[in-house]
Parts: C-alpha cells; structure tokens; sequence
C-alpha cells in the first residue's frame, strides 16, 4: 500500500483519455478513478444544467470511494454538442454516427462542458461549465462514413474528434478549443488552485 505521501491530490473522474492528456500536458500529477454515473438527460434540462450536474454527479460519486484524509481533490467533467434546441450525446453505433454528422455538417453547434472539483473534506463541489461555438464544414455523406469506419466518432459526443481525424470537418472555434476536447483547461486549472492545488510554475 502507497504510503500518504504518495498518495496523489488531485483524482480524475473520467476514464477519457482526452482529458488525462489535456492535464498531463499541464504538467499535472494525478490519479485516474472513472465514476459509474450514467449519463442520462432530464426532461426539459438545459445544456448547461445538464453538464454541471453531471460533472457533480461523478466527481461526488468519486469522492463517496475516498477517505477524508489525506486531503484531495476530485475532478468530474462531462461535455454535450447542441445543435438548436437538441442535445447530441455519443452516438450508439455507426448509423447513428452518419446521421449526426450530416446533421452538424455546414451548420454551428454549441459544445459545453461542465467542470467539477470536490475536496474529499468538504460537503459540497464546485462547479462551472464552459460553451465554445464549432463550425463544421460541408461535407459528403462518403466522406462521413468513410470517417465513421475508422471507429474515432463512436465514443465521441457528437461523433467527431476535435483532436483527431475529425479536426479535418471544423472550419471554426469560437471560445475554448480545450472544452471542445472535452476538458476547459483555463477554467479547470482556475477551479483547482481556488480549491487549493499546487500549480506547475505558480
């Protein structure tokens, strides 16, 4: 067993492998502990309440496995496209993928994202959300699935990977091309220090 010491302050609430990156790149030491909350939306719930109560939900479904001491701080996150007045989650399978993009394609959609950070000695998280505006560009319906059957858009809200092969279909970023990820890093590393982190060159 690790001694205290050892132990690591901040745990990351997301088996994504986008937002492990996004913070390794921060120089950010942490642990990984996926949350098993489900990602299901509300009747009527907007974006932005959708994503700051999930993030809530996971980094305290997290925080729930954890001792109270040593200290540490937990981050949960969860990102949705919303093209109108809809919310596109992940798609089930490819099918569903193509009709996404189609869909988003030529068009603007918003993606926000929700950011929690909950302390294992404190009662409640904080939380914030973040909204940047994507284009896509036009594109055919041969050149999505041919897209789709590289398998990136499966797992992907939206079903495109801004930091991927996907990049290739977005012609435009208005705001935070970290949330588009999946993970708003200005605002996350604000959360963590106000919540009393260590920073790398703070």
């Amino acid at each position: 067993m690790r001694s205290a010491k050892h132990v690591s302050l901040l745990v990351l609430a997301s088996a994504s492998p986008r937002r492990r990156d996004l913070l390794q790149r921060a120089g950010l030491h942490f642990e990984v502990m996926p949350s098993d909350v489900p990602e299901e939306t509300r009747a009527g719930e907007h974006p932005r309440a959708l994503v700051e109560r999930l993030a809530a939900e996971k980094a305290a479904a997290v925080r729930g496995r954890l001792p109270e001491r040593p200290r540490r701080l937990v981050l949960g996150s969860d990102t949705v496209v919303v093209l109108g007045d809809q919310i596109l989650g992940k798609p089930r399978d490819a099918e569903e993928a193509v009709a996404m993009l189609l869909r988003l394609t030529g068009r603007t959609h918003s993606v926000w994202t929700g950011v929690a950070v909950f302390a294992t000695d404190s009662a409640t998280p904080c939380v914030r959300s973040v909204e940047s505006q994507v284009t896509l560009r036009a594109a055919a319906e041969a050149e999505l699935r041919a897209y789709v059957a590289t398998g990136e858009p499966l797992d992907k809200a939206g079903a495109y990977a801004f930091q991927g092969e996907g990049r290739r279909f977005v012609s435009r970023v208005e705001g935070s091309e970290s949330n588009v990820i999946g993970l708003p890093l200005e605002e996350t590393l604000a959360l963590l220090a106000a919540a009393g982190l260590a920073l790398p060159g703070a």
